[in-house]
Order: C-alpha cells, then sequence, then structure tokens
C-alpha cells in the first residue's frame, strides 16, 4: 500500500489488491489556500464530512459519503458515524492491511466506535489544527487504539498554515525525529510488531 498526503485531512492510497491498481481517495476537500489537485481520478473516494467543497472528481469512482459497510475493487470499506451530525469515521481494508482515518475529529472516541476501529494497523489521525485534535489530545486517542504505524495529518502546511507543527505532536508521542516521507510503503510483513511506529508525510 502507498500512502501519501495531498495536505489537511486529505489522503492518497494506492493499493493493488486483486492483481489491478486501485487509486482511493480520503477527504478531497478544496482548501482555502495553497496548492492541490484541481482533479482526481481515482477508482474509490470517501468522504468524512460529505460531498460538500470537494474538488473535481473524473471518471466513474465508487463514491461513500455516508454510514455502512461495503465492498469495491476488493477493498472493504466501513464508515461509522463521527460524533457530530454528518461526520464519518472511516476504515479501510486491503491488501490484508487495515486503515483508519479519523477526518477531523477532536472529541474522544466512544467504546462503540473503539469496538470498530480498533485492532488496526495504520491510524491517519488529525494533530494541529483547531478544529481537530490538540497534540495531547491526539497522543490519547493513539494509546486507545494503539495502532501498529500512526500517520499524522491536518497540521501545518500551505493549505492550513495557521496550524500547530507537527513537532508538538512528535513531542507528545515522545519521538525524537519522525520519519519524514514524501510518500510511504507499507506492506503487511513490514509492520512493527511492538513499538509504534510515527511516519511524517511531507504534503505531495
Amino acid at each position: 500500500m502507498h500512502i501519501s498526503w495531498l495536505g489537511n485531512t486529505t489522503i492518497k492510497l494506492q493499493a493493488k489488491p486483486l492483481d489491478q491498481d486501485v487509486t482511493i481517495i480520503i477527504d478531497p476537500y478544496k482548501p482555502k489556500s495553497g496548492n492541490f489537485p484541481r482533479s482526481l481520478t481515482p477508482e474509490v473516494v470517501l468522504y468524512t464530512r460529505g460531498v460538500k467543497e470537494s474538488i473535481t472528481i473524473s471518471g466513474n469512482p465508487f463514491i461513500l459519503d455516508t454510514a455502512g459497510e461495503c465492498e469495491t475493487h476488493g477493498v472493504l470499506v466501513t464508515a461509522i458515524p463521527g460524533h457530530d451530525d454528518g461526520q464519518y469515521f472511516l476504515r479501510v481494508d486491503v491488501e490484508q492491511m487495515s486503515l483508519v482515518h479519523l477526518g477531523n475529529a477532536k472529541q474522544p472516541l466512544t467504546d462503540e466506535q473503539l469496538e470498530s476501529l480498533g485492532n488496526i494497523d495504520i491510524l491517519c489521525i488529525p494533530v494541529g489544527s483547531d478544529d481537530c485534535y490538540d497534540p495531547e489530545e491526539a497522543v490519547k486517542v493513539v494509546n486507545s487504539i494503539e495502532p501498529r504505524v500512526v500517520i499524522p495529518i491536518m497540521h501545518k502546511s500551505e493549505n492550513n498554515p495557521q496550524a500547530k507543527e507537527v513537532e508538538l505532536f512528535l513531542k507528545e508521542m515522545g519521538v525524537q525525529n519522525g520519519e519524514i516521507e514524501k510518500k510511504v510503503i507499507l506492506k503487511k510483513n513490514n509492520l512493527p510488531e511492538e513499538e509504534t511506529r510515527v511516519i511524517v508525510l511531507q504534503k505531495e
């Protein structure tokens, strides 16, 4: 699975579950500032807070913008209600790995949410905006889910210059120097077995 960060809460996943490349875009919302694709052509598009303010999506992708569970292109997608009306948390199971995306969450997860989102491999968690977790709150959520890999999102970038620097989250996590990657490639057999790995993605 290839994972890249396009800014704010937007994540791009590239996987090959059935001998065919599948691109999954999560939260392709048009930012108020900075560079961002004008359009994308993925096979699967997932939204954590509805399609309003989305950029143009070309082609004929599968789109999920509400709660539910479905399988498409060899990818199992689960969307559960978040804390606010119209907010959803996403779980993507593909290539024998599970990834959870918490959108712009800002409250602790309920027991019911943890039951649906727990026992996962990769967690994309917002850590720096006024509209989401602050670094301390984010670490508490990480500890409650216990993923193998953590990818912080919604921290300071050209799309969100007012957000907090990702280093504040790294400090709370006790990480000296988070790995900084333009894109990360994760496979089931190279996931950490014990300690949680934090990967900071450069905005693509």
